[in-house]
């Protein structure tokens, strides 16, 4: 029996993981039909069905599980090792995956890491926007970005901005003619535009919070988006309120294209805070990624 190579088994571990084909083919940057093949000839060279395929997903059989759970961490460990000895070179080296909704990669993760490209042309930089509470373990991620209210216990969090107020907003043609919202519960008479998340397909209540008393709410409206940025131009537009970090509609509020609403109501999260796994050591290319994006 000829016995697999580690990219046989890495293209194998990615397609268990992913429970997808497609993903996995995107995460390995490879094309489908080249991590079937991969796959085929892997399951031809150990004599055994690895992966069962339906026209909706992928899962492992017995072999398959008994592989990926025997195989996966010594993958995770060799990829760990070989980045340590490329980490002895004089200058930090290799690639940091991160992922983070669009409005921390606009406001913060980038005008800092483009400066440290340009210093460290070894490094490179993968920034995935997603909305999701993305496990960074298992899509293999280096770190993500979320609010430090929002963050495993059993990830190392390090601040990288102050905290966030977020507001509620309206174009003045869409607010015109309507009495001025003193509740938050009000807003179920109002057209919203909804945030839909990824997690767990729902749509995000907005929060409100005065003197101690907090208030969820499920608004409703004509338009939906999983974008914030989105989002805001519909506002802008004057299809419906919106809900967002003070610093995004700020802007708009000081040119008369929005207007605030319920005000006294803007609650204050905790800023955005980069967690990674507690592990032994990390890359030197992520630990400068940390300590460039680290909130003074």
């Amino acid at each position: 029996m000829t016995s697999p190579n580690l990219n046989d088994l890495s293209a194998f571990v990615a397609v268990a993981q992913e429970r997808s084909f497609t993903r996995a083919a995107a995460r390995l940057g490879l094309s489908r039909s080249a991590l079937s093949h991969c796959i085929r000839g892997l399951e031809a060279k150990l004599g055994t069905q690895l992966l069962i395929r339906t026209t909706r997903s992928v899962s492992t059989t017995d072999a398959g599980a008994r592989l990926l759970n025997v195989v996966a961490p010594r993958i995770d460990e060799i990829e760990m090792e070989l980045g340590s000895i490329s980490a002895m070179r004089d200058k930090p080296a290799g690639t940091v995956r991160i992922t983070a909704n669009d409005h921390s990669i606009q406001t913060i993760l980038w005008p800092r890491l483009a400066p440290l490209l340009r210093e460290y042309p070894d490094i490179h930089i993968e920034l995935n926007v997603d909305y999701g509470f993305t496990d960074i373990a298992a899509q293999r991620f280096d770190a993500g970005i979320r609010l430090g209210d929002n963050i495993d216990k059993d990830m190392i969090a390090v601040r990288i901005a102050p905290d966030m107020r977020m507001a509620a907003v309206g174009a003045p043609a869409y607010l015109a003619g309507k009495p001025s919202l003193l509740h938050p519960k009000e807003l179920t008479e109002h057209s919203c535009l909804n945030l839909r998340l990824p997690t767990y397909g729902g749509l995000y209540a907005w929060e409100f919070e005065k003197e101690g008393q907090t208030v969820n709410v499920k608004v409703q409206g004509q338009a939906t988006f999983n974008n914030g940025y989105l989002m805001l131009q519909a506002a802008i537009d004057g299809v419906g309120l919106t809900y967002g970090p003070l610093d995004m509609v700020q802007p708009y509020m000081d040119s008369g294209a929005l207007i605030p609403v319920l005000e006294d109501w803007w609650p204050l999260f905790p800023g955005y805070h980069i967690y990674y796994a507690n592990r032994r050591q990390i890359s030197p290319a992520l630990s400068l990624v940390i300590e460039v994006l680290r909130n003074r």
